[in-house]
């Protein structure tokens, strides 16, 4: 059943310093796990399982833009949230994990041109997602960021991409890559845009936090 007026939930993560529109993280992440069902390395840290991600309103929000996507007039109603905006995320939590998804978001992408996008994903792992992300890396606006599911600095090779490394101590600069300094921050992204540009074609972030406790990994 199509639902026919779309209402999408944009979240306001307290790091970033744009809006963004998520998904519920596990749920909507068939790229994070292994053969075995259990996370990849990368996402047995995942800070969307975790603190104010299971606040109540959160979760509903979350929950709605599930279904919410699906709805005809989406493009044209996301299109006017971005509004003049002049950055945007996709997924502080979660991942495009449908086709029709992605090829929804190519539009608000190419229709919010004067909007910088920026999309994390693990989905490239699926081949049927790489053209529609190719096109999305063809728009002067957009940098679809394939997430490596490494903590030790392994990167996709060949691609716009970002790791995880141990410690900000093993960072080397290097022509292309930026180290996320939000840590210096208080977790805040400030002035830095790394993320969202073309130029910077790997992005490393030190590990953090706790590992997630199993029981939020469950099969949805």
């Amino acid at each position: 059943m199509v639902i026919m007026k779309a209402s999408p939930k944009l979240s306001n993560a307290s790091k970033m310093p744009c809006k963004s529109w998520s998904l519920p993280a596990w749920k909507s992440c068939p790229s994070a796990r292994k053969s075995d069902g259990k996370p990849v390395d990368a996402c047995n840290y995942c800070y969307a399982l975790t603190g104010a991600y299971h606040f109540p309103a959160t979760i509903a929000s979350r929950e709605h833009n599930m279904k919410d996507w699906r709805c005809d007039d989406w493009v044209s109603v996301m299109v006017n949230k971005i509004g003049k905006s002049k950055y945007f995320r996709w997924f502080d939590s979660g991942d495009v994990y449908s086709l029709e998804l992605a090829e929804k978001i190519y539009h608000v992408m190419a229709l919010t041109e004067n909007c910088k996008h920026w999309l994390p994903t693990r989905m490239y792992k699926d081949s049927n997602f790489v053209p529609i992300f190719e096109q999305m890396n063809a728009l002067p606006n957009v940098v679809v960021r394939y997430s490596s599911d490494s903590i030790k600095g392994e990167l996709v090779q060949g691609s716009v991409t970002s790791t995880i490394i141990e410690s900000a101590d093993e960072f080397k600069p290097s022509k292309g890559e930026s180290l996320c300094r939000a840590f210096t921050r208080k977790g805040k992204c400030d002035t830095c845009r790394a993320c969202w540009s073309k130029d910077v074609s790997v992005i490393k972030y030190a590990l953090h936090g706790n590992k997630v406790k199993d029981k939020w990994f469950v099969n949805v």
